[in-house]
């Protein structure tokens, strides 16, 4: 199927679905949306079937003497119709109810001296029947429209949301990509006329990049739209571990359920992917097991705390990250101050062990 097709069939009015045969869709359906106001008011819809019964006794009295014997429901039949269709399936049924005992009363069973034959019978139960049917067609037809309302208004939102979906992928790619050419150009400075440091940078950019890919299937895979924060940044992690190849390592994550669009989640993904790898490359060498920690705090408003911590062996003496001109720290940080936040060391429990880096930003 076509996108030119399949948008002009979620452009449909809601409600719209194939009308019966030979009945003009436009004007039938048009008819049932007339109806679904009063069909959804908590009590007019009772009170105008009330009055179509009124209306049809009053006429069946006014016609009564123009009549020949047996048509005690003339008049009953279209109202019953018009009140189920209008009105509902409660106004009908009542309608209906309303009309027989009428039609009983008036025309058939006192007023007639209360002499039941057989056609009185046979008309009565004929009116009985005619009527349940019409009610019950009535009534799974608007059930039908009802749910094939509802189907179309969730194909136009999903049609909507793979919409908006594609537009920030592509967006995303575009940014991603501004952003690998910022990167090898910042390795292209460290390099020099060293081939060793090229080969190198050459791999850190390979790595970087299969971060990146790694991310957006995340992102934009199905069944991780809707998953909430923790689970979403603990696949992420374990990605990042079993990607390293570093055996023995595991990963924690607690943190809240954060409001994120597409954009924020990517940007706070390559920031955590960034500080996890630097964890996995540098602190767990010679090690045969470990644990990154990711932790997530409200620290009031939109602002959050974000603390990744591992038990490797930690920094070596003397060493300032916050003052590295270091490309990863300085990725770090550009993708911090992209969340509107800033990023830094934090202490810890035993300075020899491990290193912890603590992550403040806003939640837009």
């Amino acid at each position: 199927m076509s996108d030119g097709t399949a948008r002009q069939r979620v452009s449909e009015t809601p409600g719209d679905p194939v009308a019966p045969e030979g009945v003009d869709r436009s004007f039938f359906w048009s008819l049932v949306r007339t109806a679904q106001p009063l069909r959804r008011h908590p009590w007019l819809a009772d009170a105008v079937g009330v009055a179509m019964f009124g209306l049809a006794l009053a006429l069946r009295f006014a016609v009564d003497s123009v009549l020949p014997p047996g048509f005690p429901f003339l008049t009953f039949f279209p109202a019953v119709i018009l009140t189920t269709f209008f009105c509902g399936l409660r106004p009908g049924i009542t309608c209906a109810v309303l009309s027989t005992f009428a039609a009983w009363l008036f025309f058939i069973g006192p007023a007639n001296g209360m002499r039941i034959d057989g056609q009185s019978l046979l008309a009565l139960g004929f009116f009985v029947v005619i009527a349940a049917i019409d009610i019950a067609l009535i009534h799974f037809t608007f059930s039908a429209a009802d749910r094939l309302r509802r189907e179309k208004e969730t194909t136009a939102r999903l049609y909507e949301t793979q919409r908006t979906m594609f537009q920030e992928l592509q967006h995303r790619v575009a940014n991603n990509m501004q952003f690998v050419a910022a990167l090898l150009s910042l390795q292209k400075r460290k390099v020099g006329q060293d081939a060793r440091q090229a080969i190198t940078a050459l791999d850190e950019a390979r790595s970087r990049l299969d971060t990146i890919a790694r991310i957006h299937r995340q992102l934009y895979a199905p069944e991780r739209l809707d998953l909430p924060t923790d689970q979403y940044l603990s696949q992420l992690c374990c990605d990042l571990v079993t990607a390293s190849g570093t055996p023995g390592i595991g990963c924690t994550v607690d943190a809240p359920n954060l409001p994120l669009n597409v954009a924020q989640l990517t940007t706070l993904s390559m920031l955590v992917a960034e500080i996890v790898t630097n964890s996995l490359k540098h602190a767990f060498v010679g090690a045969e097991s470990g644990t990154i920690s990711i932790k997530l705090l409200a620290s009031g408003g939109k602002d959050y705390e974000m603390t990744i911590a591992d038990n490797g062996r930690g920094l070596p003496p003397g060493a300032d990250l916050s003052r590295s001109d270091g490309l990863g720290w300085r990725i770090i940080q550009s993708l911090a101050s992209q969340l509107g936040g800033k990023v830094e060391l934090a202490s810890r429990v035993e300075p020899s062990r491990g290193t912890a880096v603590r992550v403040q930003f806003t939640v837009t």
